[in-house]
């Protein structure tokens, strides 16, 4: 399903367009506000690798996890169109036909219903104690605690 004219292939990574490097180093400088929440917050402490702002095919994702072969879309208020919700269905499936799984939340769940897109993020990890990740907010101050767990001070 993926349009392979114009992409770099190797067996190491996922094909992309070379010509999109440029631009997705740029706007890694420049994230939303609902971005920089969930990698701040989220993502740059997960227990995985992930990527911003990663080509893959002919687009940037906003967060790619190779380990969890996970694509994390955080779209904005143009995605509401009915235009952009057809394109947007188009490039999932293109990215699903990589192998990868799509997760789509929106800048109003990141900046106002936070906690529910972190555990829909952490549902994708593969532990035995999904029912109780990490505190996002204790990640973030380098606590690695449990959800009700005290944290204890001095660490």
């Amino acid at each position: 399903m993926g349009r392979s004219y114009g992409l770099n292939h190797s067996p190491l990574f996922l094909a992309y367009d070379r010509d999109l490097v440029h631009r997705a180093k740029e706007m890694r400088k420049k994230p939303t506000a609902a971005e920089r929440k969930l990698w701040e917050n989220c993502l740059s402490k997960f227990p995985h690798r992930v990527l911003r702002q990663r080509p893959i095919d002919h687009f940037i994702v906003d967060f790619y996890c190779a380990a969890l072969q996970l694509v994390i879309e955080v779209d904005g208020d143009v995605h509401e169109f009915e235009q952009a919700q057809v394109y947007d269905e188009i490039r999932s499936k293109i990215l699903q036909s990589y192998g990868l799984q799509v997760l789509r939340v929106t800048n109003a769940e990141v900046l106002g219903e936070f906690e529910k897109v972190y555990e829909r993020v952490w549902a994708f990890l593969d532990l035995t104690d999904r029912s109780n990740p990490p505190n996002p907010y204790a990640l973030r101050a380098g606590y690695a605690t449990k959800k009700g767990e005290p944290e204890i001070e001095g660490e």
